[in-house]
């Protein structure tokens, strides 16, 4: 059971860093979304586009290494090559975005919600992984 939940709260941490990926990399320059992240103008948000740009491709590389993990965790069943590997390239993905919100918190009070949001699945997903 363990597993299952760790399975289901991994993967709703990638797709959350798929979002956050679009969100930075792909539609930054909407006012919608740079207002989101607190930036003041749109001036602001194109002179910092191509640190979004790049940040947004962060969350995308750990969304895709804690998917991957979590497949192989699967395909071929417990103590395989597989599972093993999965297990590892799972732990350190959702481990790194853990990391990320922390770091995230450290920046000031109020980036105590987005550091909560980047952080709580894959803290469930991690804490479940290793009961699993």
């Amino acid at each position: 059971m363990a597993l299952i939940i760790a399975t289901v709260f991994g993967a709703l941490a990638a797709l959350l860093h798929v979002y956050i990926f679009v969100l930075e990399s792909v539609q930054w320059r909407r006012p919608r979304v740079w207002k989101r992240f607190g930036v003041a103008s749109q001036e602001d948000a194109d002179t910092t586009g191509p640190m979004a740009y790049n940040q947004g491709f962060y969350n995308l590389f750990l969304a895709i290494g804690a998917a991957l993990g979590l497949v192989l965790i699967w395909v071929d069943g417990a103590g395989t090559a597989a599972d093993v590997a999965g297990r590892t390239l799972a732990l350190f993905a959702l481990g790194s975005m853990i990391a990320a919100s922390l770091v995230l918190l450290t920046s000031g009070k109020r980036y105590l919600t987005p550091a909560l949001t980047q952080g709580t699945l894959p803290l469930i997903g991690f804490v479940f992984l290793l009961l699993a």
